[in-house]
């Protein structure tokens, strides 16, 4: 019966984080781009987007999550239909998730060096190819680990969401740890956390590693 729940709540934090954490890699990269390509002086200069999205994000970015998850309930009711369960805590980890993962994001790619840039230009090359074909691919390995780290704070958010009643490895640990003082449950999730942080941020490492070609 336990190994049951356990499970389950395993699979259901996979899901949270696994859906918001796809979503903030498809929207935080086109944000990245766009921060970094219309700032002054680069290729699609653009002041005005570059202030309103960059206040956007740091707006986001800013509010702890706890408290961003209670002030989306009306938003998070009209999206999904409910307040409750796996699937309401899909909406508050992803625009938590998004904002912090297009900031790491553009970190690396201002870190491309703008030769390589300058030099695509002189050669002719279009600004959306030197996009796709400079910026990303150098910036690959940075990425990567800004989207590892992303995930480890998603699993962290995960558990505290959980223990408000989003479900998960967090609602069992608060449910049937916390709430009827069971160590030995609280250190069970323990461990799984654990467990799935170390391996996604050995797969993370390890994949930065080898797209590393500097």
């Amino acid at each position: 019966m336990w190994t049951e729940r356990l499970l389950q709540g395993a699979l259901d934090t996979l899901l949270m984080v696994g859906l918001s954490s796809l979503i903030a890699l498809l929207a935080g990269i086109p944000m990245a781009v766009i921060l970094v390509t219309s700032d002054r002086g680069g290729i699609f200069e653009a002041p005005l987007v570059n202030r309103l999205l960059g206040g956007f994000v740091n707006l986001f970015r800013s509010i702890p999550f706890l408290i961003l998850m209670v002030a989306l309930i009306p938003f998070t009711r009209w999206i999904v239909g409910t307040t409750y369960g796996v699937w309401a805590a899909v909406v508050p980890l992803t625009l938590a998730a998004t904002p912090f993962f297009a900031r790491i994001a553009e970190v690396s790619l201002r870190e491309v060096d703008h030769g390589l840039v300058e030099a695509a230009q002189a050669m002719g090359c279009r600004r959306w190819h030197i996009i796709w074909h400079v910026l990303l691919p150098e910036a690959r390995p940075g990425i990567v680990g800004g989207f590892t780290i992303t995930l480890v704070t998603m699993i962290n958010s995960s558990a505290m969401a959980g223990a408000v009643g989003a479900g998960g490895l967090g609602d069992i640990a608060y449910r049937y740890g916390y709430q009827r003082f069971d160590t030995q449950v609280m250190l069970t999730v323990i461990v799984l956390l654990v467990l799935l942080v170390a391996v996604i941020q050995l797969g993370g490492d390890r994949l930065a590693q080898r797209l590393n070609k500097r």
